[in-house]
Formats: C-alpha cells, structure tokens, sequence
C-alpha cells in the first residue's frame, strides 16, 4: 500500500496545503482548527463518494476511486496506528499512577506497624 503510494507520489489535500505521506505522522488526529487526519480522511471520503456513481454492472472502479481509495486506506492505516498509540501512552500512564498509589500505600501500611512497635522494639530495628 505505501509502496504504491510513494511511486503513485501520492498528495493529501489539507488546509494547509497538500501533504506527502511522512507528514500525515506528523497531524493531529483532531483539532479545533481543520488540520488533523479525521478532516483529511472526511475530505478523501467526500471525494470517493462524489467519483462512484451506484452501477450494479461495473465491478472495475475508475482509476481516480482506486487513487482515493488507496488514500482513504493510507488514512484509516495511519489513524489506526496512532489511536493505538494514543491508547497505549494512555495505559502506561494509568498503569504509572497505579504503581504510585500501591507503592504510597505500601509505604503508608509499613509506617504504622512502626508505630504500632514499642520503644523497645523500636531501639533494637536502630541497633
């Protein structure tokens, strides 16, 4: 898919200007502003949508729906990808805040059976 892409030197509209296949990495996968992979995808959608007219016959799509087609592929792929990124940054940062909070109370639970101990057991752990 990328291969024929690169060969293809395939451009994705955005607005920003037209964007190689490198800088979709680069994008957000949404924004407040129109920059972002969900708009160029919804772009590359629409496109596809207004090149296929419904034909019951025509099983070869025109070579313009195989293009964008191939983008809109390229999009979901890279989309896919950085969601699962996105996911699994998001679980190593609750699975990090769960560690802390074992280890607090680890810490917590092991300073009240010190001050559970008497003065004397207390003199002897020092000794």
């Amino acid at each position: 898919m990328f291969e024929k892409a690169s060969r293809l030197k395939l451009r994705f509209e955005s607005s920003k200007g037209n964007l190689g296949i490198e800088d979709l990495w680069e994008m957000p996968l949404s924004s407040r502003d129109k920059f972002n992979l969900d708009m160029v995808a919804k772009n590359v959608n629409k496109h596809i949508k207004t090149l296929e007219e419904e034909s019951f016959v025509n099983i070869n799509p025109t070579s313009a729906a195989t293009v964008s087609n191939l983008k809109l592929n390229i999009l979901k792929h890279i989309i896919d990808v950085k969601m699962k990124e996105a996911q699994a940054k998001e679980d190593s940062v609750l699975k990090k805040e769960n560690r802390d909070k074992i280890i607090k109370i680890i810490e917590e639970k092991q300073d009240e059976s010190l001050k559970g101990k008497s003065i004397e057991e207390l003199q002897a752990l020092i000794n």
